[in-house]
């Protein structure tokens, strides 16, 4: 059976199993990154296997969260699937505010559950209840140029460094006469833009989001010296105007040449590493996330997943989707149709057993270990009473981390001190605690 009878098979399989006779139109939302540019290039597959349809709503991170956000919390119904995360998906799927997904093997019986992680399982289910799937997972490495690392006589690592070693290679490599900036980093206001990077290196530095009494901890010395260190490394060598660079933006810098370093998501690795999409795929190399104080917390976990909301009219077809995006054989369509290169990462260990992908994407091996290396339960230093590395597995925090995100962002544009940046950050999170009640 060939690829795309295989395809075919397995959702009109479904479709009869559910008694499917009136095709429906299907509204998703989600990221606009590379990955799912890629499924919206070849969800016309499922559409012509199923008789549905689908409206694709791609929007910008921090206004798909938001928009996502608003609709299901409102119980909106605008859309039909969803694009979240490990932060979302636990906490909506508590909330019954997400369709659980454990039945999807009777929807395509070649899904194959067990062959996604067990941690990437975990991270997006709720009292061992599946409630996204997903099309990608991630941890964070460092990027950088092999030719410029040579150039300037630096040695590439190792084993994990300092972030003190990692600014003294970035101050050597550093020439924006030349239009290469020593390094990109995410400075774009976002619980998942900018915080996503910063988080990761207050654990770094020895700093955490809350004490054992969830008494806010952002006033520390340990954020103070970790924020003082980010506002120079980006503003010292990094490209004008980083306040507005997010993933994507540095992304498309690195890939342009104009960037010596970036620490950021190794799901962006199939990108930089394609040549057809970057002009550095053969002069890019990568080291692990840098430490300083632990090395605790200093590489994150995430995966981006496709939801369910229950607010949903065509929540079986939906599913039949999810069934289709998230499985084997659309992984097998995506490196047989774009190169197995951009093929989704981290989620599934036949994946990691293809020799086709592991051939062609350098990065593969590097990216399996730090995935499943990376441990939420144990992010900080010293001790917490959550669980999240790049976020605080809590439904507070996305408002906490986007408030944060936004003073980080401005004492980063010089609007003003890290002090007062981290003054009202401490100031917002204990009113924010204390009126969810965490603290008296």
């Amino acid at each position: 059976m060939n690829l795309k009878s295989a395809l075919l098979g397995a959702t009109a399989l479904s479709i009869a199993s559910a008694g499917a006779a009136t095709a429906a139109e299907l509204t998703i939302a989600t990221v606009n990154n590379s990955d799912m540019i890629i499924m919206q290039k070849l969800s016309p597959v499922w559409e012509e296997a199923t008789g549905h349809t689908l409206n694709w709503v791609v929007l910008e991170e921090n206004t798909l969260r938001q928009r996502v956000t608003t609709d299901i919390a409102t119980n909106g119904g605008s859309f039909d699937i969803i694009t979240i995360g490990a932060y979302e998906a636990p906490i909506w799927g508590a909330r019954d505010w997400l369709v659980a997904l454990d039945d999807l093997t009777e929807i395509n019986p070649d899904y194959d559950l067990e062959d996604i992680y067990e941690p990437v399982r975990n991270g997006l289910s709720a009292d061992g209840t599946l409630f996204a799937v997903p099309f990608y997972a991630e941890s964070s490495f460092t990027f950088y140029r092999t030719d410029l690392f040579e150039a300037a006589g630096i040695e590439a690592p190792t084993e994990q460094i300092t972030y003190t070693q990692f600014e003294e290679m970035v101050a050597q490599l550093h020439d924006p006469d030349n239009g290469v900036f020593g390094t990109c980093q995410r400075g774009k206001a976002g619980w998942g833009e900018n915080m996503a990077f910063v988080g990761p290196l207050v654990n770094a530095f020895g700093g955490r989001w809350f004490d054992m009494d969830w008494q806010p901890q952002i006033d520390s010395e340990e954020w103070r010296t970790a924020i003082n260190y980010y506002v120079d490394l980006v503003q010292n060598y990094g490209p004008p105007g980083a306040s507005s660079n997010g993933h994507n933006e540095n992304r498309a810098l690195f890939a342009d040449g104009r960037c010596a370093t970036w620490v950021d998501a190794t799901s962006a690795a199939g990108y930089i590493f394609n040549p057809n999409e970057s002009s550095v795929a053969d002069r890019t190399d990568f080291f692990q996330a840098p430490y300083q104080e632990t090395k605790n917390g200093t590489g994150w976990f995430w995966a981006w997943a496709l939801g369910v909301p229950a607010s949903s009219t065509n929540a079986d077809a939906a599913k039949d989707f999810l069934a289709w995006a998230t499985s084997k054989e659309y992984i097998e369509l995506v490196g047989e149709r774009e190169g197995w290169v951009a093929a989704p990462p981290g989620t599934r260990k036949s994946t990691y057993a293809n020799e086709a992908y592991l051939s062609a994407a350098p990065f593969a091996e590097t990216v399996e270990n730090s995935i499943l290396a990376a441990d939420p339960a144990n992010p900080t230093r010293d001790p917490v009473p959550y669980t999240g590395i790049q976020f605080v597995a809590i439904p507070e925090f996305q408002g906490i981390g986007n408030y944060v995100g936004q003073q980080i962002a401005a004492a980063l544009a010089g609007q003003q001190t890290v002090d007062q940046a981290l003054e009202n950050s401490q100031r917002f999170a204990v009113r924010e605690m204390t009126k969810a009640g965490y603290i008296q």
